[in-house]
């Protein structure tokens, strides 16, 4: 690789940050110098923005991907929006509710929830060390929704996969499943501002270390696995580096010759 300008995306849980929910210092510095050095740096999650709006500011980004895809941002600028198609998040809240599974409702500013409380849903919120909680509040049609949650145990998720074709089902969680647009991911929503910043794909770099990272692990240019990471994510990525916790995005940003 080059020096020249690239675009590199940043995974935020276990990429970023550790299993802590903590920024190494390694990563944070790395990060700053990249832009230093004339790179465009831009987060790639499946967390929506207000679960990540202290570390935005923290590392000076303004371009992400949020949502596994569905709400795309560029330099503050919403580029690109798709949201569940509502009639069939309508029946899911019903089946689900049927079968005793809570969820959780998603938009670009808070999350709402269909029970008041149940222990999935807390067990699996407060994972992510993060200042907001569902709220309880079964109304969402008035609202646009990215992403859904359904809180179910490993399995249960295939009596909506076969039912609900229009949603794509990822493990998040062992108690719960992120519920996006079928054929969404995190690598199509990065095309939307690979297309507006005019970056050669062969100047595009990923980072991440899960499920939802294997489309821009293997789609872009240099997918780079952490050393933590999921082993589908590191046979899905050119290269691995070493554990978060381990400095590994410096180390990674280093293998792919965007760093000394």
């Amino acid at each position: 690789m080059t020096t020249t300008q690239h675009i590199v995306f940043f995974d935020i849980d276990g990429t970023l940050l550790d299993q802590d929910k903590k920024l190494p210092k390694s990563a944070k510095d790395a990060i700053f110098e990249l832009k230093e050095e004339g790179h465009e740096v831009a987060i790639a999650t499946g967390r929506a923005p207000f679960m990540f709006e202290e570390l935005r500011k923290e590392l000076e980004i303004e371009t992400f991907v949020s949502f596994n895809g569905q709400y795309v941002v560029y330099r503050g600028e919403v580029i690109y929006k798709n949201p569940l198609d509502q009639e069939a998040l309508h029946s899911m809240n019903d089946l689900a509710t049927k079968n005793g599974h809570p969820m959780v409702f998603l938009d670009h500013e808070d999350m709402k929830s269909n029970v008041p409380e149940h222990e999935h849903v807390t067990e699996s919120i407060s994972s992510l060390k993060i200042d907001q909680f569902p709220t309880y509040d079964p109304s969402y049609k008035d609202r646009e929704i990215y992403q859904a949650l359904v809180f179910c145990v490993e399995g249960e998720e295939k009596a909506y996969e076969t039912q609900y074709e229009v949603f794509d089902f990822i493990r998040w969680h062992e108690v719960s499943v992120d519920v996006i647009p079928a054929g969404g991911s995190k690598a199509e929503g990065i095309e939307k501002i690979i297309e507006r910043l005019g970056v050669p794909k062969e100047n595009t770099v990923a980072f991440g270390d899960s499920l939802n990272d294997l489309e821009m692990l293997s789609q872009l240019e240099h997918g780079v696995a952490m050393g933590n990471g999921h082993k589908r994510a590191k046979e899905a990525a050119r290269y691995e580096t070493k554990s978060v916790e381990d400095d590994g995005i410096l180390h990674g940003l280093k293998m792919v010759g965007l760093l000394e």
